[in-house]
């Protein structure tokens, strides 16, 4: 904002009013205080989320966006305009937006504090500490050099006082900002890398060191210029040091006590919400007595959240409470302040901007240069030290409100002020595109490729021979089965439960099942994403969350899948993954490789209202973004995939085994993918509440003269995210129905009884004969093949509008809302690489092209 809006008068302030009597009473809102700021934080929100979607692809964070959105609205940009200014960011209203901005700034240093664990500083070996002592000092070193150079060169530079500018260069120049950093190096799949782990722990200590030297700042400006000499300074200092040592003593075993107590009342008790207004009336006391102090009250906030104890459940709940309040909202509006009082405009002259480039190099030299000497010395090699060194570089969030302290207190003016900030937005800026420009991790490519696994095996010639049985007989890891479950939360939970129950079939030692939970959670800027991020780097990423003896399982999930466990006597592993959505598969696929499992199931939720699928029309579903990540795990998977369409499978709750009674109808076309599914259905035959139907069509103008020639061909217009993709490989057709004809058999021979085989022949619509099954209300679950190799019956499906193209036409068909399907679905496709490359296709029915395009394959006849 402009230099006049830090001198609005007491006088000014008194009278204005807070709301309005509204335009038809003659009031224009804008004159008052609590309509303008609601105007201003809607043009704050909306730009800022603007310029962050359009940096989305450069993987900026939030701060960068947040804070050009506040340049542009201010005097370097639309503030130009004296009109617009004056109307929209008058200079009265500043201190009511900055006094709201603040109090958001000043549990934002709460959750700074509540999420920097101090006894990982304390653990950081030598290697770490001796890093980030090098990539203090060294930039300190530089940030004071260029403060003599910046002090000659800007006017006014030199009405500070030497120690307090000195101090505040250095300090600007030696931060690293750790929210910012985490989320980077999880983000670049960083985090549990040696690289990750050791940047991880020298920002820590580095976050640390910079509050000290940042609390000496402050204390030895004064009160910008009121006169005070250095033993007022002294004071300041010692009652800091005595307000720590209070709050480590005194506060911290209290807060200690307070988690206890809420975590034994448990989420959404009673006396929750008592321990919670407590914690945050306390973050209030503490910025209120080191404002009192002479030190800003955002420290006072920061030795509260350290003394919260972050390993329980309470510091997440407090954190869940307010951080999207914070983060979303009250947050913005500071960082957007930092940009209205930045007025690039300011920086005039040849010798001014010669110095905003001085500064930008001076930062990343000193900062880089420092922490790769070191790193070298320390045995890590040349091109990992210099990625530490760029990563430590990062600034943002702690950065600005360095630099809005050292404004407050009139130590920088207004042009130091605008370099620096433009150095904090350069630096950050370009930390990601250089990171992955000059480090490039091994990712799927690099992945070892050595378990690639599926359900159904050869087919044996002579399945009940006695050779055949005694070789399955001695091989108990063969009918071992491991299954990786992804969920999103606890409402995927019973449905899955349910499912793999029905999916072990006997409890028999032989038919032992291994199941992976991996809870996939969205990376994000919020505190609890960045908590959960680096928990993960001792464990690998995705990475398991083992319970202490006689600890509480920490919630919902956890209750659910340790009962199972117990119960079903089934062996589940749970772990976590916090990714990026578009890098999410990533780690299911690594976990995959990693447990060597034979079957990843994956959540599509299609729920009715009520239990059971019983209610009137269709409630959540999993949205666009989740279901990418459903489609690049169906692609990258190595070994066969599942997709459970739930619509209360198994009526919506977790039963025992005993309890399981439900009807499955598998649906067979023929392909692979439905081979896989038929060997699916021959596990879920032998539980004994489970009963298994095979409905087999066949088409009925087979070897008729009506009999249609069908040929699919790849359609480049087509958009694959809308169209039902097919498989791109050659296929042998008369060797395809050889093996159905021969899986079928076998399945039917192994199986006798066990399960009800139907065969019908379809001659009408394919679509309606599926939906009426689920429909029956016969089955709770329908099993489908994907069908990428499809028949030719599900060949002539190819040009339907694709809902949800992922699934295949006759899962989608299934999935749909507009059918009135009420079982669950659950969609197979089968591990196999040579059928891995899909693309949309068109449909040629006796030569004569549905949807255009070339040539490609013909898959009906031989």
């Amino acid at each position: 904002m402009s230099p006049a809006a830090a001198s609005v008068s007491a006088s000014d302030m008194a009278a204005v009013k807070t709301s309005s009597n509204g335009v038809w009473q003659g009031d224009d809102p804008l004159h008052f205080a609590f309509p303008l700021l609601i105007l201003q934080a809607l043009l704050i929100l909306v730009l800022s989320r603007l310029l962050a979607f359009l940096l989305r692809p450069l993987r900026q964070p939030k701060v960068i966006a947040e804070m050009v959105a506040g340049i542009l609205l201010g005097p370097s940009a639309l503030g130009r305009n004296g009109a617009y200014l004056h109307a929209l960011f008058p200079p009265w209203s500043a201190p009511v937006l900055e006094s709201v901005a603040s109090l958001g700034l000043l549990f934002f240093l709460f959750l700074v504090g509540l999420e920097l664990d101090l006894r990982s500083v304390r653990r950081s070996g030598r290697r770490a500490f001796a890093i980030a002592a090098a990539g203090i000092s060294l930039p300190f070193a530089c940030g004071v050099g260029v403060a003599f150079a910046l002090r000659q060169a800007i006017p006014g530079a030199d009405q500070a006082g030497y120690a307090p500018f000195l101090v505040f260069m250095g300090v600007s120049l030696s931060i690293t900002a750790f929210p910012v950093l985490a989320r980077i190096l999880a983000e670049l799949k960083l985090l549990t890398t040696p690289i990750g782990e050791t940047a991880l722990a020298a920002a820590a200590f580095n976050d640390v060191a910079a509050w000290v030297l940042l609390a000496l700042a402050v204390a030895i400006s004064g009160s910008g210029g009121s006169g005070h000499g250095p033993i007022t300074s002294l004071w300041v200092l010692l009652c800091s040091a005595a307000f720590v040592a209070a709050m480590m003593v005194g506060v911290k075993p209290a807060m200690t006590w307070v988690a206890r107590r809420a975590d034994a009342a448990g989420e959404g008790g009673g006396g929750e919400a008592l321990w919670v207004s407590a914690t945050l009336a306390g973050v209030l006391a503490s910025g209120f007595a080191t404002d009192l102090i002479g030190i800003h009250a955002i420290f006072g906030a920061f030795v509260f959240g350290l003394t919260v104890p972050n390993e329980g459940a309470f510091a997440g709940r407090v954190t869940a409470r307010i951080e999207d309040l914070v983060s979303e909202l009250l947050l913005p509006l500071y960082f957007a302040s930092s940009g209205l009082k930045t007025d690039v405009a300011t920086i005039r002259g040849g010798a001014a901007w010669g110095m905003l480039a001085l500064v930008i190099a001076t930062a990343c030299v000193g900062k880089i240069a420092g922490t790769f000497g070191v790193a070298l010395a320390c045995g890590m090699e040349a091109r990992e030290a210099i990625v530490l060194g760029v990563v430590m570089n990062t600034k943002g969030l702690v950065e600005l409100i360095v630099l809005n302290i050292g404004r407050e207190r009139k130590v920088l003016n207004e042009e130091t002020f605008a370099i620096l900030v433009l150095m904090a937005l350069v630096t950050t800026f370009i930390t990601t595109p250089t990171v992955m420009a000059i480090y490039k991790p091994a990712r799927a490519a690099g992945r070892r490729r050595l378990h690639r696994r599926k359900l159904q095996g050869p087919i044996p010639s002579a399945p009940s021979s006695p050779s055949a049985s005694a070789a399955g007989a001695g091989a108990a890891t063969a009918n071992e089965l491991r299954v990786l479950a992804c969920i999103h939360g606890g409402q995927d939970v019973p449905a899955l439960i349910n499912l793999i129950e029905t999916i072990r079939g006997h409890t028999q030692p032989r038919r032992l099942v291994k199941l992976y939970i991996l809870r996939m959670m969205e990376l994000t800027e919020r505190t609890s994403s960045i908590l959960m991020v680096r928990a993960a780097r001792r464990n690998g990423l995705p990475f398991f969350r083992p319970r202490r003896a006689g600890e509480a399982p920490q919630d919902q999930v956890d209750v659910a899948f340790g009962t199972y466990a117990q119960l079903g006597h089934v062996s589940v592993r749970a772990m976590t993954a916090v990714s990026a959505l578009h890098s999410i598969h990533d780690d299911v696929a690594a976990v995959a490789e990693d447990k060597r499992v034979s079957l990843v199931v994956l959540p599509f939720r299609k729920r009715h209202h009520g239990h059971g699928g019983g209610g009137e029309g269709e409630g959540e579903e999993l949205g666009p973004e989740w279901r990418a990540v459903n489609r690049r795990v169906l692609r990258e998977a190595p070994c066969s995939v599942a997709v459970l369409v739930d619509r209360g499978f198994g009526g919506g709750e977790q039963v025992s085994s005993e309890e399981v009674a439900h009807g499955v109808c598998v649906v067979f076309f023929g392909g692979p993918d439905d081979r896989e599914a038929l060997e699916l259905a021959g596990r879920m035959a032998e539980h004994p509440g489970v009963q298994v139907t095979v409905v087999r069509f066949v088409d009925g103008k087979a070897g008729s003269e009506e009999q249609s020639e069908v040929t699919l061909r790849p359609a480049k217009t087509k958009n694959a995210d809308r169209s039902y993709t097919f498989s791109t490989a050659v296929v042998d057709t008369r060797k395809e129905k050889e093996l159905d004809e021969a899986a079928v058999a076998e399945f039917r021979q192994r199986m006798g009884t066990l399960v009800r085989f139907e065969e019908r022949v379809v001659v009408g619509n394919v679509i309606e004969e599926v939906v009426s099954i689920g429909k029956s209300g016969e089955y709770g679950l329908v099993v489908v093949g994907k069908g990428r190799l499809p028949s030719p019956m599900v060949a002539q499906l190819a040009v339907r509008p694709a809902e949800h193209p992922e699934l295949g036409p006759i899962g989608d068909a299934l999935a749909s809302s507009g059918h009135g399907v009420t079982a669950s679905v659950l969609v197979v496709q089968q591990h196999d690489m040579t059928n891995a490359d899909e693309v949309p296709v068109s449909v040629v029915v006796d030569g004569h092209a549905h949807d255009g395009g070339e040539f490609a394959k013909d898959m009906a006849e031989p």
